[in-house]
């Protein structure tokens, strides 16, 4: 894949420089990609070239035929089968991408990906976050923000070249859910009180226990479920 010239990076810096934001997690709004936006991003040949991890199918993305579609707002979505770290990470997804799933781009992007997310590089989402400062650019299922989307990158010694896949996504997460205290919860070393606001102090989406995101008021984080209905889903995944 070509790597954008030093000329193009540099119009496109300029013509953005003056765009200001912060980094929030996911509120689900209409979303399009590789929308004209004065030709900043053309429409990329598509390349469908295996990730570093086998893609999966794809589960809780919804598109229609064309460039854009409405997301509408929902409850908390969780299976009621399969291993307990895969509903877990449904869970987080209901609070974070909604039904746009591993497609999912915070809706205050101004300049949005090219592609669909699954359809890109990491590579080519590392060169569509620094084509586009000052604006936020939380990503994929579980809203990667660009400092956390890196930090993970390199400790999977992921290639550039892996597609940004259901299955890479997954595999980010589970990284996050280990460092969240997964393990120790799990073994009963770790209380599920703290281990909900260690996951609430990852995701901005979950409550905390007075029914407010960790991050409530800040660049527009607030919970987008209650802390009951956290508090019964985190029950239902893991018993006792």
């Amino acid at each position: 894949m070509p790597r954008p010239s030093r000329f193009t990076i540099g119009l496109i810096l300029s013509c953005l420089g003056s765009v200001a934001g912060a980094e929030t997690g996911s509120l689900f709004q209409p979303t399009t990609f590789g929308a004209d936006r004065g030709g900043l991003f053309p429409t990329l040949p598509k390349d469908d070239t295996p990730g570093f991890w086998a893609n999966r199918d794809g589960r809780g993305a919804f598109f229609a035929e064309g460039q854009g579609w409405v997301v509408a707002r929902t409850g908390p979505r969780l299976s009621r089968s399969g291993p307990a770290v895969a509903r877990l990470r449904d869970l987080i997804a209901s609070a974070e991408a909604g039904p746009a799933g591993y497609d999912a781009v915070q809706h205050a992007a101004r300049i949005k990906p090219p592609r669909r997310p699954t359809q890109m590089t990491v590579a080519e989402i590392y060169a569509w976050i620094d084509a586009t400062p000052g604006q936020h650019h939380a990503i994929g299922r579980y809203q990667f923000i660009p400092p956390t989307l890196r930090r993970l990158v390199r400790a999977l010694d992921v290639h550039p070249d892996a597609r940004f896949s259901p299955g890479l996504q997954d595999q980010l997460a589970d990284l996050l859910l280990q460092e969240a205290g997964l393990q120790a919860f799990r073994n009963g070393t770790m209380p599920r009180s703290e281990f909900k606001l260690n996951l609430a102090r990852i995701w901005a989406g979950l409550p905390t226990q007075n029914g407010k995101s960790y991050y409530d008021g800040y660049a527009g984080n607030k919970a987008t479920m209650t802390w009951a209905d956290f508090s019964v889903a985190m029950q239902t995944i893991f018993p006792g």
